[in-house]
């Protein structure tokens, strides 16, 4: 995730006055949608329109951008992987295949990167379409790819993942809650000692250095200047890896510091990250930018569908979750094409990024799980 340091600050420490509650009671987009064929239609979207048929990789955008950048193409196979447990369909089977040649001859015939946090939601993703597919390359390369995010451990800061192999002394959230993430899913599955052990180590060291247990922010990373400082931008994307990262250990644990922790970093983003008239979760941009609300929503998703979560915190996540999706769906999809963009209340035009396409994806992903789960209606 490359170009994080070059937003528009003003865009970035957005933040809001409202409070979760504040949905409307008369929300005009509150009419019913048919979730599972939204996540049909946005996930075909994805497939048949970012598809780059010669090369098996996600193209930067759908109209003619051919340029590969790392880190999305793992997000887009977890698009792949949900619409294909989902559906069982091959045409979603045969990318994900194709996926793991295209992306790694791409990438320089490797699945290791210089950026630490890109390796890991390319584990992650393999992790899954393994788990889809019980193909044994998937689960080879995501274990090889965990140890080498390991040696981006170092002592600098007391700790930490760094974010990149030449920058080692900067110590941030996405290199450090994707990995724990990855690492407490790798304890689950394969029983690893050493595995658990670095998901609490990370997990330890996020909560002491970019965390703020009193009102649930997660800071961006730390030290970026040499000079202890943090970074204090406001995003989706680091209240959802973090959350994550807790769920996951609650999971294990069963400790409940661990799903308060969650729910912190939730509300905080539902309070801070969303536009105070509308509580739609504010645009990010385009570029690395737009893959931060999906990413957020995965998680999220994950936190409504703990069973230890109480049922009127629940309702009240998954009312939020409806407002924003149905906002998208009703008033912000190019239903054309089937396109998202970077504000869930705008169309995009004929053209839109990959980055935002995938969000969208995600979010109409996430409601038609909710709807497989009997969470909503």
């Amino acid at each position: 995730m490359k170009n994080i340091l070059f937003y528009s600050l003003s865009i970035l420490l957005l933040s809001s006055c409202g409070k979760i509650n504040d949905i409307p009671l008369n929300d005009p987009n509150d009419v019913a949608v048919n979730w599972t064929a939204a996540a049909d239609s946005s996930s075909q979207s994805l497939a048949n329109g970012f598809w780059n048929s010669g090369g098996s990789y996600f193209n930067y955008n759908n109209s003619g951008n051919t340029d590969f950048h790392y880190w999305p193409q793992a997000h887009g196979l977890d698009v792949l992987v949900d619409a294909y447990s989902r559906t069982g369909n091959a045409v979603y089977k045969n990318e994900i295949d194709q996926w793991f040649t295209g992306v790694k001859i791409k990438n320089g015939n490797t699945f290791y990167n210089n950026f630490y946090d890109d390796m890991e939601w390319n584990a992650l993703a393999m992790l899954r379409a393994y788990n889809a597919t019980k193909d044994e390359k998937f689960k080879t390369a995501a274990l090889d790819v965990w140890s080498n995010i390991q040696t981006g451990w170092n002592s600098t800061m007391n700790g930490g993942i760094a974010w990149k192999k030449d920058q080692l002394y900067y110590k941030n959230t996405p290199a450090n809650a994707p990995a724990c993430i990855l690492a407490a899913r790798l304890y689950k599955q394969f029983n690893g000692a050493s595995d658990l052990e670095w998901s609490k180590k990370i997990y330890s060291w996020m909560k002491e250095h970019l965390f703020e247990a009193g009102t649930g922010f997660v800071y961006d990373g730390i030290n970026r200047e040499n000079n202890g400082a943090k970074d204090n931008w406001k995003f989706t994307y680091n209240q959802g890896t973090f959350l994550g990262a807790a769920l996951e250990l609650y999971n294990i644990t069963g400790e409940k510091v661990y799903l308060n922790d969650a729910i912190k970093a939730a509300d905080y983003a539902l309070n801070s990250n969303v536009n105070s008239n509308d509580r739609i979760l504010q645009s990010e941009g385009s570029g690395d930018g737009g893959l931060f609300k999906g990413i957020f929503v995965r998680y999220f998703t994950q936190l409504i569908l703990c069973p230890g979560l109480e049922e009127g915190t629940r309702n009240r996540y998954v009312r939020f979750m409806e407002h924003n999706a149905k906002t998208l769906w009703n008033e912000g999809t190019n239903k054309t094409g089937v396109l998202f963009g970077p504000y869930w209340k705008t169309k995009p035009n004929a053209q839109t990024g990959l980055t935002e396409q995938l969000s969208g994806c995600m979010l109409m992903e996430s409601m038609a799980l909710l709807k497989e789960k009997s969470v909503i209606k």
